[in-house]
């Protein structure tokens, strides 16, 4: 168990922390969620022990254990891949090494015995024996094959790094496990397995990620920081997020009787609960939601904003054609070769693959920022088209304010009408005046999507969108392409996103494509298409 009390933490005249008072406990799993900067990586270093809180403080049952997923990807360059992990346990492996020193002596002493055989007992003690081949499992489990298990740090490309750190956090069954955003660069296949073994987790698990359809599966609790206080709420994010959308419809509407709300909220928790037991978690979900009262949902202080994207035409009968397009990489990689597919009427198409750049290069392609190696694509005639690069830095490489820089893609120039947009997309008073070079990484992808919206372009070509958003925002993009009746081409690597806009999958190797009119958990899941998906590599 980790408690936290009083804890505070400030910078200048900020109060990122104010007097939290919180208990994580064995068998949970607890998602840290929040608006961009409310400090929800701050608080796992908090936990942690790497940054130290002005006031309170963090403890732990004696002799229990913590791992912390790590971000620096060169910390351990000089060791090989299997050390890394066993380093998850530092104790384990200080250990080890020291009982590797010892046996390798020519000059072995009496004393020396002496101390191996304490160091035998405390290895075995540790589960020692045993170490090499959990770790060899966690990274196979991770999606690393075996020729890489004895490699060096130094020698692995970043998206391999990150697997091993992971590794490396799960490493021994720790007695707490801090994670943060542990799906990040992961395929579809490898974040599925990280899942399960959350699912089967017995320790305390806290995790903050941007993943809505991971939080589901692996959460028992949800963690909320808003305006400095951290409050604990039972259920996943799906639950945390409808009950304090109906609390909010609730209080505004003031004509309902307080009877009617409450027999509301009560049939919301009764249904909640019955789905709660299709999940991994469903055991302890179950007993959490029996738990539930009225009174443990609340509204929520979050803003979201608003997106909507209304074409101005309707798209005719062609809407795009592709033949024959092949792509290279400069590195020789081949991306794509001679695939061919029709866009129709009413698709929208989630694009896959176990190499993102092939897609960014069709995108490119097809939104003619770069030209292919062969073949050619033709739009019809009634369509408009907006892309939405995966890197859009080159769009802020100038020095306007935000209602400048917005003004430049709009066709009515009006400020009052300019700053009503960008207020929708929560840049409100003074910050729509800030310099469109300064932006953080999520308010980009906010002035980009006002872009798209004052386009009314009747198709969206979308290149990972939900990259550097917050949940609010994630939620309100995949509200509004939900509502989009438009053509759209898009990929991401947020799973629910896909899951609950797309209607076909196509999936892109170097072999070529594989094209299916079907949702994208039914894409995953079914045996033949398994089979076919093997085949494009």
């Amino acid at each position: 168990m980790i408690t936290v009390q009083n804890v505070s933490l400030r910078y200048g005249k900020r109060v990122l922390f104010d007097e939290v008072n919180i208990k994580f406990v064995p068998g949970n799993c607890y998602g840290v969620i929040g608006a961009n900067g409310a400090g929800k990586s701050t608080f796992l270093k908090i936990l942690s022990g790497e940054i130290e809180p002005q006031t309170g403080n963090v403890s732990m049952n004696p002799g229990e254990r913590m791992t912390f997923l790590k971000q620096d990807q060169f910390e351990f360059d000089a060791y090989t891949v299997m050390d890394t992990v066993i380093l998850g346990h530092e104790r384990l492996y200080k250990v080890m090494k020291e009982r590797e020193a010892i046996y390798a002596k020519e000059d072995f002493t009496d004393e020396d015995g002496e101390k191996a055989a304490e160091l035998e007992a405390e290895f075995a003690d540790l589960n020692g024996w045993e170490a090499e081949t959990e770790s060899a499992q966690l990274l196979s489990g991770l999606g690393l094959g075996e020729d890489l298990h004895h490699a060096m740090m130094s020698d692995l490309n970043a998206n391999d790094k990150v697997r091993v750190l992971l590794a490396q956090a799960l490493f021994g069954n720790p007695d707490v496990l801090l994670l943060d955003e542990p799906t990040n660069n992961l395929d579809v296949e490898t974040v599925l397995w990280l899942e399960n073994f959350l699912a089967d987790f017995k320790n305390t698990v806290i995790v903050v990620s941007h993943d809505r359809h991971f939080l589901d599966e692996v959460c028992t609790h949800v963690v909320d920081i808003d305006f400095s206080k951290v409050q604990l709420f039972s259920g996943n994010y799906s639950f945390w997020y409808q009950s304090s959308q109906l609390a909010l419809k609730q209080r505004q509407d003031a004509n309902k009787k307080a009877e009617d709300k409450r027999k509301e909220l009560e049939e919301f928790i009764r249904r909640f609960s019955a789905n709660a037991s299709k999940s991994k978690q469903a055991t302890s979900r179950a007993k959490l939601l029996e738990k539930l009262t009225v009174d443990d949902i609340k509204p929520s202080s979050r803003k979201y904003p608003y997106i909507a994207f209304k074409s101005e035409r309707e798209v005719g009968d062609q809407l795009l054609r592709v033949e024959g397009l092949s792509k290279t990489a400069e590195d020789g990689t081949k991306l794509f070769d001679n695939i061919s597919f029709t866009v129709n009427k009413g698709d929208k198409i989630a694009f896959v693959s176990r190499n993102v750049l092939a897609i960014s290069a069709l995108f490119d392609i097809i939104s003619e920022t770069d030209k292919a190696d062969k073949g050619e694509f033709t739009w019809g005639v009634t369509i408009t088209k907006s892309y939405f690069p995966k890197d859009p830095g080159q769009f802020f490489d100038v020095d306007l304010n935000l209602v400048d820089w917005l003004r430049q893609y709009s066709e009515e120039k009006d400020e009052s009408f300019i700053r009503g947009f960008l207020g929708r997309m929560l840049f409100s008073g003074e910050e729509s005046l800030k310099k469109a070079k300064v932006l953080s990484g999520g308010e980009k992808v906010r002035c980009m999507l006002s872009r798209t919206m004052l386009s009314g372009a009747n198709a969206l070509v979308l290149d990972d969108p939900t990259n550097h958003l917050d949940l609010e925002s994630i939620t309100a993009l995949n509200n509004g392409l939900i509502d989009f009746t438009g053509c759209l081409l898009f990929y991401s690597h947020d799973h629910q996103f896909v899951e609950t806009v797309a209607n076909r999958i196509i999936e892109i190797g170097p072999k070529g494509i594989l094209d299916k009119l079907m949702s994208y958990d039914e894409f995953l899941t079914d045996e033949t298409v398994k089979q076919q998906r093997q085949k494009l590599y």
